[in-house]
């Protein structure tokens, strides 16, 4: 049992994830520590894992949340399905990968989740919210409606369990993918708060009504005056208690 944390909560069944964006372990948990595991799930990215590495997820687990591991997977099918194995050992609720890597690379990273008996979710990741029309141009790509369509539909042939995508391609998935399919979006501003580098981004209620399954909010949340206000606020708008 990782140190840093106590015994566990209940699990939520809020839609909201809170993108941790600290540059450690030190100020991840002071955050964290206002906030009750059943009022949300955690995301932990890239900076932080490369800071805190698999000790915090270990402890955020522990303390009784959902952990989203957002480490966007890609490379050759044997490494990510490695990663992913490495991955559910830490208890993680959520894993991701890059659908642009391929339908051998999610299947292999499929396959190596097949005898844990409380697998991740794994999740792949479409076109980044971060992307402007200019920036796909420049990559050959279409437009990011036809290259979501294009990535998620392979995503679910895949075996996936969903795909990290825009809330504005969200209700053409849902339409087209299922009621099953699960909908990670990102870019989810509530009003008044800035788009930040996101440019395809919704509200969390109208993002809920396009058909995502889950929002991911950061900054709106994390650099709040009062973040647990902030995020009753969040719960408030999707009709939810506080």
């Amino acid at each position: 049992m990782n140190p840093l944390a106590p015994a566990a909560a209940a699990v939520t069944a809020s839609p909201v994830i809170v993108a941790l964006d600290f540059p450690d372990a030190q100020e991840t948990l002071a955050f964290v520590s206002r906030l009750p595991p059943a009022s949300c799930r955690l995301k932990v990215g890239k900076e932080l894992f490369t800071a805190a590495g698999p000790a915090l997820v270990e402890a955020l687990v522990a303390r009784g949340f959902d952990v989203f591991l957002d480490l966007k997977y890609h490379d050759i099918p044997n490494t990510v399905a490695s990663a992913c194995r490495v991955a559910a050992s830490l208890g993680v609720w959520m894993v991701d990968l890059h659908a642009s890597g391929g339908r051998q690379m999610m299947e292999t990273a499929l396959e190596a989740l097949a005898n844990i008996s409380q697998p991740p979710l794994l999740i792949a990741v479409t076109v980044l919210t971060s992307m402007t029309p200019t920036d796909l141009t420049e990559l050959g790509l279409p437009d990011a409606a036809t290259q979501v369509m294009r990535l998620a539909t392979l995503a679910q042939s895949s075996g996936m369990d969903g795909v990290v995508c825009s809330a504005q391609e969200a209700g053409l998935l849902r339409q087209t993918l299922g009621p099953a399919f699960t909908l990670v979006t990102p870019g989810i501003r509530p009003q008044g708060s800035a788009s930040n580098d996101q440019h395809r981004i919704m509200t969390p209620a109208a993002a809920m009504a396009a058909g995502s399954s889950y929002l991911v909010i950061g900054r709106p949340i994390t650099q709040a005056a009062d973040p647990v206000q902030a995020l009753q606020a969040i719960h408030q708008e999707l009709g939810l208690s506080a």
